[in-house]
């Protein structure tokens, strides 16, 4: 990837090209953890592409990997987003401070009953593939993760998790 990063530095658009290709699913992950929002993250993501390309004459591989510079960028870039969200205050702060925020009894109700629907459905599932499903969309475990776990082929897990995602939609839309 070094080579890459200098052709960018030479304004080679191909080059960037294939550099987005590869590392933009990395840098994704960095800046959707840092940020804690998606959309955001894809906004993050596109101005770090543009510092790249305005900055990959800045790069020196003897400090370190392409790589290294370019997850720095993200973060850097992703923690000066943060520092630059404003908290939000309305006109009265002080009423804010002392108003209940919790939800109301309607809210509880109802998240209580999708709540319900959520579990019957994960309950329709076999244990092993619930399981599979809460391991990769819970505690954000990879595919390799779960396949190393449940000692399946790693598009036995894909399988798997696409069918018991298909499984409870169909559930949850009864």
């Amino acid at each position: 990837m070094t080579h890459l990063l200098l052709s960018v530095a030479a304004r080679d658009r191909a080059a960037f090209r294939q550099i987005y290709s590869a590392a933009s699913a990395k840098l994704m992950g960095v800046l959707l953890r840092i940020l804690g929002n998606r959309a955001e993250a894809e906004d993050a993501l596109q101005e770090v592409f543009t510092r790249v390309w305005l900055r990959a004459d800045r790069y020196d591989p003897a400090k370190g990997a392409a790589m290294t510079w370019l997850v720095a960028i993200a973060r850097n870039h992703a923690l000066d987003r943060l520092r630059a969200r404003k908290p939000e205050q309305s006109e009265d702060g002080e009423a804010e401070l002392v108003a209940d925020r919790a939800p109301g009894v309607e809210t509880r109700l109802i998240a209580e009953g999708e709540a319900r629907r959520v579990s019957h459905c994960f309950a329709t599932l076999e244990p092993d593939r619930a399981e599979a499903v809460r391991g990769a969309y819970l505690d954000g475990l990879s595919y390799q993760d779960l396949a190393d776990r449940y000692a399946v082929p790693i598009n036995t897990m894909r399988t798997w998790l696409r069918r018991s995602l298909a499984k409870l939609k169909e559930c949850l839309d009864q």
